[in-house]
Parts: C-alpha cells; sequence; structure tokens
C-alpha cells in the first residue's frame, strides 16, 4: 500500500556502535552526539526501535541542539503512531534548525495525519519558505487546503506542484474536483482527464460524469459514468448515475432503460445505504414496464 506521508529523516553514515551517555551529562560532545546517532539509525535499519530511540535520547543529551536526533526520534514516534510525541520532536527540531525545510514538512504531515489543516497548512508554508523548489511541499500544501475546503488555495498550490513535475493522478484529481466547485468546468474536465491519463480511476470518472450531468451532456455523462464503473463495478452511485443519463438520453428507449435499472438494483440490493435508491428503482422500473405496454398498445 502507498504510504500517504514520507517522512524526511536525517541520515548520518554509520560508524559507531550503541553506548549509553553518562547520566548527567552537561557538556556539550558533538561527536558523542553523532556516534549516538549513527548508532540510532544502525538500530533503525535493523528493526530495534527502542533501541534507537535510547541512541536518539542520549545524541540529544550530548548536543540538546542537534537537530537531526529530534527528526530521526520524531520520525520513530511517527512510525508508531505516537503523534503528539512526534510533533514535539520535530517542533524542537525546526526550533534548533530553523531553516530546515525538512523539520517543518514533518510537523506539517503529522497535523495532516490528525486533521488538523490549518496547522498542516502553516506548517507546509513555512517548509517552502526555506525551499520553494521542491514540488512535494507543494503538494503536501494542496492537499491540506483542499482538505480543509480552500478550493482556490489548492489549485494554486497543486498547480505549483505540478509545474515542478510533482503531481500524479491524486493530485490530478483534487485540481479537478476544486475546479468544479469553482464553476470552471473546461478546466476542471481537463484536470480529470490528466488524473484518467496518469491512473485509470473511479473517482475522476465519476467526476466528469457528475459535470457531464450538469451540462446536460447525458450520452457523455452516462459514458463516464460507464467507465467507472469498468474501474469498480461495486460502486452502486455510478450504476445509478448511468441509468439516469441514459434514460435522460433517450427516455422512451424502454428496454435498454429498464436493463439499466435492473442492473443498479442487482448491484446495489444488498447494501443497507442504498435501501431508499433502490425502493425508488424497483417503483420507476414497474412506471417503465407500465409505460412499454402502452407503447406497444399504440
Amino acid at each position: 500500500m502507498r504510504r500517504n506521508h514520507l517522512l524526511c529523516l536525517a541520515v548520518i553514515a554509520v560508524f559507531a556502535a550503541l553506548f549509553v551517555a553518562p547520566s548527567g551529562q552537561a557538556a556539550v560532545d558533538t561527536l558523542k552526539a553523532k556516534e549516538m546517532l549513527n548508532a540510532g539509525i544502525k538500530a533503525t535499519q535493523e528493526g530495534k526501535s527502542e533501541e534507537a530511540i535510547l541512541a536518539y535520547q542520549s545524541a540529544i543529551q550530548f548536543d540538546p541542539n542537534f537537530a537531526d536526533a529530534y527528526m530521526n526520534l520524531g520520525a520513530i514516534y511517527f512510525e508508531q503512531k505516537q503523534y503528539e510525541e512526534a510533533l514535539e520532536q520535530f517542533r524542537k527540531a525546526a526550533e534548533k534548525n530553523p531553516k530546515s525545510a525538512d523539520a517543518f514538512a514533518n510537523m506539517g504531515r503529522v497535523d495532516y495525519t490528525l486533521r488538523r489543516y490549518p496547522e498542516a497548512i502553516d506548517a507546509f508554508q513555512k517548509a517552502i519558505a526555506n525551499n520553494g523548489q521542491d514540488g512535494s511541499l507543494y503538494r503536501d500544501l494542496g492537499k491540506a487546503y483542499y482538505q480543509n475546503k480552500d478550493e482556490a488555495n489548492a489549485v494554486t498550490a497543486l498547480e505549483k506542484c505540478h509545474s515542478l513535475n510533482a503531481g500524479d493522478y491524486l493530485t490530478y484529481l483534487m485540481v479537478g474536483r476544486s475546479y468544479d466547485k469553482l464553476g470552471q468546468d473546461a478546466k476542471a474536465v481537463e484536470a480529470l482527464n490528466k488524473s484518467i491519463q496518469l491512473e485509470d480511476n473511479y473517482s475522476a470518472h465519476f467526476a466528469l460524469g457528475q459535470i457531464y450531468m450538469g451540462q446536460e451532456k447525458y450520452t457523455q455523462a452516462g459514458a463516464a459514468f460507464k467507465k467507472a464503473l469498468a474501474a469498480d463495478g461495486k460502486k452502486y452511485l455510478a450504476a445509478y448515475n448511468y441509468a439516469s443519463a441514459m434514460e435522460f438520453a433517450d427516455p422512451e428507449n424502454y428496454d435498454r432503460n429498464i436493463t439499466n435499472w435492473e442492473s443498479f438494483i442487482r448491484l446495489a440490493k444488498n447494501n443497507p445505504k442504498a435501501k431508499s435508491e433502490v425502493a425508488q428503482a424497483e417503483a420507476h422500473v414497474k412506471e417503465l414496464r407500465d409505460a412499454l405496454e402502452h407503447a406497444k398498445l399504440n
């Protein structure tokens, strides 16, 4: 499974064995601090998380201003889903090295994970202030704006991400949806098609179908919903919208419309969330059958 958040770790060549810093160590010893950092990295690589934590903590005892040790300690806490502890370590790393884009980026990723989007936005902006040519930072900032329902700023950040070649199908999907909400259909369609080019996905096809439905382009809408179903055949809403679009396109094609609605019913009938839609569709199929019989008599 693809990771949603990639934390930036400080890595120095491993050259020392693990040992514990003396209790109450007061004087700064940068050499010992680096030795302990490398011991922590080695332990991390070997999957010995608790040993790595002790090593990074020892590095900090030897040098309380050692930003890299705070960074790597925070990364372990993040992997362990101890998010508040991770955030505290990244915050300390940023305090020790205010020019570190990675420290602020990691703060933002923790806040994003915790759905604290305004805080994530602030952190990503500070990261970009330190490194304005890292497309991944604009991607993270754009995603945070998107989740915070700020479509205009989401588009600005994600378009910058794309200009730096750091986008993917998901960023183009977000841009497309944002343009749609901003009422810019042409740009929305362009972005959604780009998303599909990068990776055939249900969400972009479905979003295209909705746009075409709003434009009363029912045949195009039906085609988009059909492709959405091909991408994920279990999504009953696409089947419902496909049946609706095709009936709007040709309301007197009773046989086809009955078939489409029955296909939706078969797909959704065992889904508790679709109970209302299924009931409506069953009643509508009866109406269509009555209309078909009436048409045959005339």
